[in-house]
């Protein structure tokens, strides 16, 4: 009789622990509130700013070339495509932009005339599009200012 105690205690923390592994906690579902999905819409570039980048690709090209007293070659005429170009924003298409854009291009056909004076006129041409930049879309400002022939 002496041992039934120590039996039963002992029983009584074996069920114990065993219902504690077999019985998990039952977890209370968060409530979150739900985003509604958005649709995944890739970037597409307008005409203009794909030109813009061509035009910075061409002038990259051109500044090593000018550099290194390479032969400079044709005027791209694609440039000329400056005026006519779908821009993101088709209100930013105004007089300031338009005078701006045919000074780049004189300066641009200026490099490709007086190859003699190419850098200067490389350079008039980055001011051009600098001071666009400033004035309309200042993103690329810091960019456009590398190609500076010094």
């Amino acid at each position: 009789m002496k041992k039934f105690p120590v039996i039963l205690s002992s029983l009584v923390i074996f069920s114990a622990c065993a219902k504690k592994a077999e019985e998990p906690k039952p977890v209370a579902p968060k409530e979150t509130a739900k985003k509604p999905e958005k649709e995944f819409v890739m970037y597409e570039m307008s005409e203009m700013a794909a030109l813009m980048e061509q035009m910075y690709v061409d002038n990259q090209r051109l500044k090593e070339r000018i550099k290194n007293g390479d032969t400079i070659g044709t005027f791209p005429k694609h440039i000329l495509k400056i005026h006519s170009s779908v821009m993101t924003d088709p209100d930013e298409n105004d007089a300031f932009f338009k005078e701006q854009a045919a000074k780049f291009i004189k300066a641009q056909q200026l490099i490709y005339q007086d190859t003699l004076n190419a850098t200067k006129h490389f350079n008039d041409a980055v001011d051009a599009c600098v001071r666009c930049h400033e004035a309309k879309c200042e993103g690329p400002v810091s960019r456009i200012k590398k190609l500076y022939i010094k």
